[in-house]
């Protein structure tokens, strides 16, 4: 399981994470991006014969690395629908749940996905690759407007118009199929010092959009306050500042906004506790993984 594990995706903050979930030995925990099963194993192992842990993972490979654990049940769907799947197994409360938000190191590595600008394979990009639109489709459909819209709002590039448009007039002659296809119209929009942060933008936006991972995001976590019972952790693991954003404000305020409501007496009127500022990776960690460079660890208790 742990060589399975290391082959399809390295966990971030891996220690820092289980400890955060404050496991009980009986308890039931939920991890929503099971991938490799790096922190489901992680879960298990501290759970005695009484305890459950549940994995959802809407990309198919990750069931190749289901552990064989009568206590573990995988949930092949996307963490939206996680309400829905508790209430099948007749979950009522849980006393955690942990999200490792992004996109893996298996999904990056594998060149048919088309997740990674390393590789010319097909504009792809679909974390469950049955169904859905495709990053293709994304770039060869939308209008020039709603194009701009999802490299702004998704991978925050200021010139997103400019490279809508340009999108937009390549494929009035060939539609956009291949990941060479992309990187061509987006040649002349950025130097050679700063051209891998914005490729990384630019296929960042595109994933988000793909994937609706902002959108499923809220939803997660608006069922996490249903299903989390009282003194129950939500942990999650984020690697940009627009998942990091909704998730601090959610952690500090139950709302996306993180306005803080504050009753007569000026207490604050949140359903959770954050318990720490959040964890970032150490220099040794970074230095084994570069990937998780990014990566942030927000703890919050159910109040």
């Amino acid at each position: 399981m742990i060589e399975k594990e290391l082959k399809y995706h390295v966990p971030a903050l891996f220690g820092e994470s289980i400890e955060g979930l404050n496991i009980k030995p009986s308890g039931h925990y939920v991890d929503v991006t099971f991938g490799g099963g790096g922190h489901s194993r992680g879960i298990l192992e501290k759970l005695d014969g009484n305890g459950r842990l549940y994995g959802f993972d809407q990309d198919a490979d990750a069931g190749k690395n289901i552990p064989d654990d009568e206590r573990f049940t995988f949930v092949h769907s996307n963490f939206r629908y996680l309400s829905n799947f508790m209430r099948y197994y007749k979950e009522k409360e849980m006393n955690g749940l942990i999200a490792d938000l992004g996109v893996s190191s298996h999904h990056l590595d594998d060149e048919s996905r088309g997740f990674s600008f390393r590789f010319d394979g097909m504009l792809d990009m679909r974390m469950n690759n049955r169904e859905g639109q495709t990053a293709a489709d994304v770039l060869n459909k939308y209008p020039e407007e709603r194009l701009a819209d999802v490299f702004y709002l998704y991978g925050e590039l200021r010139n997103s118009r400019k490279i809508a448009s340009s999108v937009v007039k390549a494929r009035a002659s060939n539609p956009l199929r291949k990941i060479s296809d992309l990187l061509a119209i987006l040649a002349p929009f950025s130097g050679k010092e700063k051209e891998k942060k914005f490729l990384a933008q630019v296929f960042q936006s595109l994933r988000i959009e793909v994937n609706q991972e902002m959108q499923a995001l809220r939803e997660l976590l608006m069922q996490s306050l249903k299903l989390l019972k009282p003194g129950g952790r939500l942990v999650v693991i984020t690697y940009h500042s627009l998942e990091d954003r909704l998730v601090k404000n959610f952690m500090k305020a139950g709302n996306f906004d993180g306005n803080v409501i504050r009753d007569f007496y000026g207490n604050v009127q949140s359903p959770l506790r954050m318990l720490s500022k959040a964890v970032i990776p150490s220099s040794e960690e970074i230095e084994k993984n570069p990937r998780v460079r990014s990566a942030k660890l927000r703890i919050a208790e159910k109040l």
